[in-house]
């Protein structure tokens, strides 16, 4: 599941340029990012970081456009959530080992991966409802986000998403711009948006480590279980910087996400996901007999989604090639 995140999309479709990111790419930034911050604040840079690398195994064909047409497919067969699919990626579909599925993670790994679910409620071993997972888990959210936020926009400068006029109206990037023409006058492009990109990622790690630092010293936590029972997450941004990143978000959703070019291409390739997964649905022998052999045990539709959701972009296309 790991190795195939390579050939899955980030933001724009896999294949569309040899520089993009992909979904392989994205999670081993967010673990360097989470290793830097944990490291930082003397926690567990181990869970930190292999929280990062499981937190995307759920993700489907496609990014999240394939996400929601995959979730459309399922909304009357219990759902689909990217999230909750990488735990069963790590819990059932994996087959590490003979005597049962899974990969026998720990519970703290395995907590961490519901870290994205806006209302993070998990239980623990003993039976007690925690509101908030382990300072590692919280660590690998936001270093997910830092990342997105800084690489989502790298990668738009480089496909020609966005222009100078369009960022400079971003306070994130407005004031990385200036930091770093401050330091480096005479930067141009291609050189100047890369700068930029790697001043953002420094602002936004140095102040969760610090606002972070500050948290934890207040709350003063003994054990792992006294950062669960917080009212609201301990690993933060400042104020200031959690309002520059809401408008960085609304931001790229205007500008990026959905613009025309990316929603095209993404429009046909959710048409390519939602023709697959209705073939196998009409004909389950397509899937192979070791996913055959779940469907007594799964249900046809959950069956056919956790065939779908492993695929990699050109594996579908593959198959959307061979059924039309």
């Amino acid at each position: 599941a790991f190795r195939r995140l390579e050939y899955k999309t980030q933001v724009f479709l896999n294949g569309t340029g040899d520089h993009l990111r992909t979904r392989l790419t994205h999670s081993i930034e967010v673990a360097s990012i989470s290793r830097t911050i944990a490291r930082a604040l003397a926690l567990n840079e181990d869970l930190a970081e292999a929280i990062a690398l499981a937190h995307d195994l759920g993700h489907t064909p496609f990014g999240h456009s394939g996400e929601e047409i995959l979730a459309e497919c399922m909304r009357d067969h219990g759902g689909f959530e990217h999230n909750r699919q990488s735990l069963r990626v790590v819990e059932l579909l994996e087959n590490a080992y003979p005597d049962f599925p899974g990969l026998n993670l720990t519970f703290e790994v395995r907590e961490g991966l519901q870290k994205h679910q806006d209302l993070y409620e998990a239980t623990s071993p003993g039976g007690e409802k925690y509101k908030c997972p382990s300072l590692e888990a919280q660590i690998a959210n936001l270093a997910d986000e830092i990342t997105y936020y800084s690489h989502d926009l790298d990668d738009a400068v480089d496909f020609e998403i966005l222009n100078a006029e369009q960022l400079k109206q971003n306070t994130v990037w407005q004031r990385s711009e200036g930091s770093v023409l401050s330091r480096y006058p005479d930067a141009r492009e291609p050189e100047l948006h890369k700068l930029i990109i790697r001043d953002i990622i420094d602002v936004q790690v140095q102040d969760v480590v610090a606002t972070s630092a500050t948290s934890i010293s207040r709350a003063n936590p003994k054990r792992p279980d006294e950062v669960r029972r917080q009212e609201a997450p301990l690993i933060r941004y400042s104020e200031e910087l959690h309002r520059a990143n809401a408008a960085l978000r609304k931001f790229l959703y205007a500008n990026v996400y959905y613009h025309p070019r990316v929603a095209k291409v993404n429009q046909h390739a959710c048409e390519m996901l939602r023709k697959v997964f209705e073939s196998y649905v009409t004909d389950s022998g397509q899937l192979g007999e070791v996913a055959t052999k779940r469907i007594d045990q799964e249900g046809l539709h959950r069956t056919v989604c956790d065939y779908v959701a492993g695929m990699t972009d050109r594996y579908l296309m593959e198959e959307y090639a061979r059924i039309s």
